[in-house]
């Protein structure tokens, strides 16, 4: 099959377009570089001609939720204007587990919209939804410090390893398009202040983590960013020895 992945030189972009070659499928990069921005629509149209299914992996560093609402559904609905006229069958977005949970964080609100656009549009759908990644732990004690101590509650987290996000997003873009939603959680639960204490000692890193009342990210309730339902279990474990696993 023809794919697009818009997106395609990211993070998750560049394992999933490697991804998607191995397993013989011709696929087209969605990136600046080549002309495409779905930001002011230039290059989608082009790009989206003859795709049969289109990724989308977009990312913004916006954390103001007017601001990355701009862009999510902004982006989103460029896409999908010309996904229509040129009769893509499937449109596989990529989103977050527990992000309708966590709207006081401005990116999770964006991505709520992200979601809200492709579910009111008339392209057949599949939204993956996947927790926090590993390498995203470090830069959560980043955001909780405050003079050079981690300021962490026990809000629970199962971060994913980012090779499962990209084998789910291979396997979703070659099946049909579900119009629902697929959630992705690595195989374990923690507390997020044993997971920073344990990853900065991991790292060398002298901050001290401190347990503290409340949530973080934005998260609703203490069990907001993890799946409630059913979900597809990640097979890579954290790649830290020594944090306890939550019940």
């Amino acid at each position: 099959m023809r794919m697009l992945v818009a997106g395609g030189t990211g993070h998750v972009g560049s394992r999933l377009t490697a991804r998607l070659r191995e397993l013989g499928h011709d696929v087209v990069v969605g990136s600046r570089e080549d002309g495409f921005d779905p930001v002011t629509g230039a290059g989608v149209g082009d790009a989206v001609r003859g795709a049969d299914v289109v990724v989308d992996v977009l990312n913004t560093p916006e954390m103001e939720a007017a601001a990355a609402t701009a862009f999510f559904r902004g982006t989103t609905e460029r896409l999908l204007a010309a996904e229509l006229s040129t009769g893509v069958r499937h449109h596989v977005l990529l989103s977050v587990v527990g992000a309708d949970r966590a709207l006081a964080n401005g990116y999770y609100a964006g991505k709520v919209a992200q979601e809200d656009a492709v579910r009111e549009g008339d392209v057949p759908f599949t939204v993956v939804r996947a927790t926090q990644f590993h390498h995203f732990v470090p830069s959560i004690a980043d955001w909780l410090t405050v003079d050079g101590t981690v300021h962490a509650p026990g809000t629970l987290l199962q971060p994913v390893a980012v090779e499962d996000v990209v084998a789910l997003l291979a396997d979703v873009a070659e099946g049909p398009a579900l119009g629902d939603t697929v959630d992705l959680a690595g195989p374990d639960r923690f507390r997020l202040d044993d997971l920073l204490r344990a990853t900065l000692a991991e790292q060398g890193d002298p901050r001290v983590v401190r347990t503290v009342d409340g949530t973080a990210l934005g998260a609703e309730s203490g069990d907001a960013l993890v799946p409630l339902g059913a979900y597809r279990r990640g097979a890579r474990p954290y790649p830290v020895a020594g944090v306890p696993v939550a019940g």
